[in-house]
């Protein structure tokens, strides 16, 4: 850049036009937001006009601020509306085993996580040491909250062919100390419904809350069901469910971020607000961890719900549900690949058992076909896998994917497994996170291929050492490799 458009705060300010310009000249190396190529961290409907709309609405409320509902109602009856439509289509409201739920919108699932954690640790103030109990399968924003919050975290194994925890399991790890148990409707990484009648069951047996974590799939099993597919019981219709999460910003396709947490009563959300009146200035209550929050993202979602209505999520999910059948026939149909888990919500998650089929490379010559997908390292001996997040803008390329799959497996079979060099592969096998120098760390970067700018596209071979590596010593090289790309632009 020349002096005059340097950096983000240049001496003279910059046209409009020009900084938009810029805008979207670094938005040209991102992955595509639309189109139905992405299998991950974005929900597209693929809805003409619902973005205008979307956009417009978050404009009208953008300087809007959440600190004070008394200043600005607007925002608290957008916030109220979200909340009842949440709980009706969640099994509360008037006239259903729930009636008294409430809630609050928060700016995204890990804060509806790390809130019901909240609020469950603080309704005993008794214990000095408070557990959680949550299946391995859980949110990792549950190992988040239980960081953040101080809290004990009791993992709970999930069998290698179900890919669900045992209530018997879930039943053992609670102790006296326990405040919270959590399930999942259903698990982000395999898309499977935890026995949630059960495990309510068990938690409100020892007197302790259960959390559903329906935030990847709370706003699109009702609609499931409605279509005849067999859904568990998840909802507040299960008794011994004390709260429940379920994004906007996923598939009800509202802009991020937008989350509901539900109680079943006020008294158990009770806990969840701070409020501090001990200094001289306002007096602060906030319902969520944010203070200043924009009523952009909530008047977006308003907006959202109210244009698509119950018939167009129906009609969404109707897609969705044909496009992850068709999806899961084109992995079916591909020798080596075969399916972790039967869908029965929005994921299909595939595996090879073909040696000579490395995942991640199949990841990276997906991407390159323009198939943007999530790789998934093996655990505690499930294996490795490959996420697909379906949405309704997928339906109309479900035809193209098989062809590009196979297309993508015979080049990876072609390219060959890839193989760490023997000295790196012990080395990530013995070395631990307490061992490694800035300087090891800029090494193995360097030899995997990042740097201080855009990772590259080919991501196998830093999969590969990832993948093995013990669980520790991946959080801290992941770490240390993104701290590389966080870095200042002088």
């Amino acid at each position: 850049m020349t002096e005059e458009g340097a950096g983000a705060l240049p001496v003279e300010g910059v046209p409009a036009p020009r900084v938009l310009d810029e805008i979207r000249a670094l938005r040209a190396a991102d992955r595509p937001t639309h189109g139905g190529r992405l299998f991950a961290y974005v929900y597209d409907p693929g809805v003409a006009g619902l973005d205008e709309l979307a956009q417009a609405a978050y404009a009208e409320s953008a300087h809007v601020n959440g600190l004070d509902p008394t200043a600005f109602p607007s925002l608290l009856a957008m916030e109220n509306a979200l909340v009842a439509a949440a709980a009706r289509l969640l099994g509360g409201g008037p006239g259903t085993a729930a009636p008294a739920v409430v809630g609050s919108v928060t700016g995204g699932g890990t804060e509806s996580l790390m809130l019901a954690v909240k609020a469950a640790r603080d309704a005993r103030p008794d214990l000095t040491e408070p557990r959680i109990v949550v299946p391995v399968s859980g949110h990792a924003a549950f190992a988040k909250a239980a960081h953040y919050l101080r809290v004990a975290l009791d993992p709970v194994p999930v069998d290698p062919v179900t890919l669900r925890p045992s209530p018997a399991d879930v039943a053992a790890a609670i102790r006296p100390e326990t405040v919270l148990v959590a399930a999942s409707a259903p698990s982000y990484a395999h898309g499977v419904v935890d026995p949630v009648a059960e495990i309510a069951a068990v938690a409100a047996a020892a007197g302790v809350r259960c959390h559903v974590d329906a935030c990847f799939g709370g706003w699109t099993l009702p609609w499931l069901r409605r279509l005849g597919a067999p859904v568990p019981p998840f909802d507040f219709a299960v008794d011994g469910v004390t709260s429940i999460s379920v994004d906007l910003h996923k598939y009800a396709y509202a802009p991020k971020g937008v989350s509901v947490l539900l109680h079943r009563d006020p008294a158990l959300r009770a806990p969840q607000y701070f409020a501090y009146a001990d200094w001289p200035g306002y007096t602060m209550v906030n319902p969520v961890i944010a203070s200043t929050r924009s009523g952009g993202p909530i008047a977006a979602a308003y907006a959202t719900l109210r244009h698509l209505g119950e018939d167009g999520y129906l009609r969404l999910a109707a897609l969705t549900r044909d496009a992850v059948a068709g999806l899961a026939d084109a992995v079916r149909a591909v020798a080596g690949l075969r399916l972790l888990a039967e869908p029965e919500s929005t994921v299909v998650c595939f595996t090879s058992d073909d040696p000579g089929l490395d995942l991640f490379v199949l990841v990276d010559d997906l991407t390159a076909r323009g198939w943007h997908t999530q790789p998934q390292l093996a655990y505690a001996g499930l294996p490795a896998s490959v996420h697909l997040t379906v949405t309704a803008a997928v339906a109309p390329r479900v035809a193209e994917f098989g062809p590009a799959l196979a297309e993508a497996v015979a080049a990876a079979r072609a390219a060959g497994p890839v193989e760490l060099p023997a000295e790196l592969r012990a080395l990530a096998g013995s070395l631990t996170p307490e061992a490694l120098t800035p300087e090891l760390v800029a090494g193995l970067a360097a030899g995997l291929g990042l740097g201080a700018g855009p990772a590259t596209e080919r991501m196998a071979a830093v999969n590969a050492l990832l993948d093995a590596a013990p669980v520790r010593l991946r959080e801290r090289l992941l770490v240390e490799f993104v701290g590389l790309l966080q870095h200042p632009s002088w």
